[in-house]
């Protein structure tokens, strides 16, 4: 794969910015879409997503600062590098913190749009990891199976070798978390548990993926990667917030 995917005289149109910037648009349409069926204030989507998004990018970058923090010690000049090095959990957190403050500021319920946008974040999530697949980031264990791939022109990626296409494993999963949270929050009542499920299967999901991940770079606390100790604290939040969503809405009332 190449990730400067073509030129038109000195733009360059990147596989992995336009992948992310395909998933921005469709979680922004889908979250609009929905907030008109549902009867919510769509006028405010754009606003929220300004916030969410930038807390999430600052969240991702610092996130990535935090587990290569050695290395900028040895080169502190890695700090100005601002466009490659992002951490997904980081964009998670950050983004809901970014959410939360909104809704205070806007006096919304908070949870009513946090389960508003879940799906449209793992939509966004799907494309995001398309991105990885056309740069060669987040690439997979070297492995020779029917379904592994090879780079040739990747600058992250180790070239001319088998990987598994962990990054594709991890979009379809991705679109399929975003279906399933469409199907739930139409059965889920308590504000609050739509967003916990989207917690919990992506928890379960990227913990799991982490064992098939060839890229060392990503930090580690004992034996698990950084993102796999992060998901277990994801997982407890998440099914916390489902149980207790209920109760929390019945206290509103």
């Amino acid at each position: 794969m190449k990730n400067d995917l073509l030129t038109i005289g000195g733009l360059t149109v990147h596989g992995y910015g336009l992948m992310i910037g395909i998933g921005f648009v469709a979680a922004y349409l889908l979250t609009e879409y929905r907030a008109k069926k549902r009867g919510m204030d769509s006028d405010i989507i754009l606003s929220l997503a300004f916030y969410t998004i930038v807390s999430g990018i600052v969240s991702a970058k610092l996130l990535y600062y935090a587990t290569v923090f050695d290395e900028i010690l040895e080169d502190p000049g890695m700090l100005l590098n601002l466009g490659d090095g992002f951490v997904v959990y980081g964009g998670i957190i950050g983004g809901v913190l970014g959410g939360w403050l909104f809704c205070r500021i806007k006096k919304l319920p908070f949870f009513a749009y946090f389960d508003l946008v879940v799906p449209a974040v793992a939509l966004a999530q799907g494309f995001g990891r398309i991105g990885c697949f056309l740069a060669g980031c987040c690439y997979g264990l070297q492995m020779e199976t029917p379904f592994s791939i090879v780079f040739t022109n990747s600058d992250f990626a180790p070239n001319g070798v088998p990987l598994l296409p962990v990054q594709l494993m991890a979009s379809g999963l991705d679109f399929i978390h975003c279906l399933l949270l469409l199907a739930a929050s139409k059965r889920l009542r308590a504000d609050g548990q739509t967003a916990a499920l989207y917690l919990i299967c992506y928890s379960i999901g990227r913990f799991a993926l982490e064992f098939l991940r060839g890229d060392l770079i990503r930090g580690s606390v004992g034996r698990l990667s950084t993102s796999q100790f992060i998901s277990l604290f994801i997982l407890a939040g998440g099914i916390a917030l489902f149980a207790a969503a209920p109760r929390i809405q019945k206290k509103k009332r």
